[in-house]
């Protein structure tokens, strides 16, 4: 039976991913989201549900695939720019809807053949909600296939978060922190509350790249200008006076990690890649 969520306060994302315009950034890991899409391999016919899925990056390939494929994310302006780009392609097996995925009110039990969350659901607030409900919507003998960017890590995105948070006030009382979800242990934990045997829980290491048709500074921009996290960190550092300390810590770290030559921005960025088999 599903659990009662009503009386729960709000996903308060809502507000964070709508504020930029992630479809900026989302261009630049159009690449990997393909190469990941081939990793996983949907299969035609298949129902898939990709949760946090912004603007397509990996619902679209997997639709391209043959696969029947829902997106849901939490911003209603990535939901409208998926649908859009589901239209432009012809892709009549893709559509996208606005959901939490803390809790997927109006998806059935085991309805998906697969569930897939690159950087999305490790977003949302109460993380053992977000795995009993991949957990309940995925069918017995199904997948559950899961990006996290992990806590700590030297590479990009997890250095952006750490540098971001020591900009902006403490959290409230009781925040998880997104990136806990890229601890295996925990990890572990959370689907193994949800009723899944460790051994069918799989976690390794896997790179996500970033390309940029620019410079590392002007990649920058799309990251202080359009993603959510980052916009915030400005904002609060902004008030504090401490603005351009924020700009000259991210321009060192994305200069540094450039692998890209000629004014091109390629940059490697390490997460943890979960595998549940249902």
């Amino acid at each position: 039976m599903q659990e009662d969520n009503s009386a729960k306060p709000q996903n308060a994302n809502k507000a964070l991913w709508e504020k930029g315009d992630f479809t900026r950034l989302a261009a630049t890991m159009r690449e990997s989201g393909e190469d990941l899409v081939d990793w996983i391999a949907p299969e035609p016919g298949m129902e898939v549900l990709d949760l946090g899925c912004g603007d397509g990056t990996t619902a679209v390939p997997a639709a391209r695939r043959g696969a029947h494929v829902l997106g849901v994310d939490i911003a209603s302006n990535l939901v409208a720019a998926g649908n859009a780009r589901a239209r432009a392609e012809g892709l009549e097996n893709l559509r996208f809807e606005e959901g939490d995925a803390s809790a997927l009110t109006g998806l059935g039990d085991a309805r998906f053949d697969l569930v897939v969350s690159i950087f999305g659901a490790m977003f949302a607030p109460r993380p053992h909600d977000v795995a009993a409900e991949m957990v309940r919507v995925c069918r017995p003998g199904g997948r559950i296939v899961m990006g996290n960017w992990i806590p700590g890590d030297p590479t990009l995105v997890a250095m952006v978060l750490k540098t971001c948070a020591a900009f902006m006030p403490p959290p409230p009382e009781g925040f998880v922190s997104p990136v806990s979800w890229g601890q295996e242990d925990l990890v572990r934990e959370r689907f193994g509350a949800a009723g899944i045997a460790p051994e069918r829980i799989a976690c390794e290491r896997a790179t996500y790249t970033f390309r940029y048709p620019g410079t590392a500074a002007a990649f920058l921009a799309v990251f202080r200008d359009y993603y959510g996290p980052t916009m915030n960190a400005f904002d609060a550092a902004g008030r504090d006076g401490r603005r351009d300390a924020l700009q000259a810590e991210l321009e060192a770290l994305f200069e540094a990690e450039n692998r890209g030559t000629a004014g091109q921005t390629v940059i490697p960025a390490t997460y943890l890649r979960v595998t549940v088999e249902r």
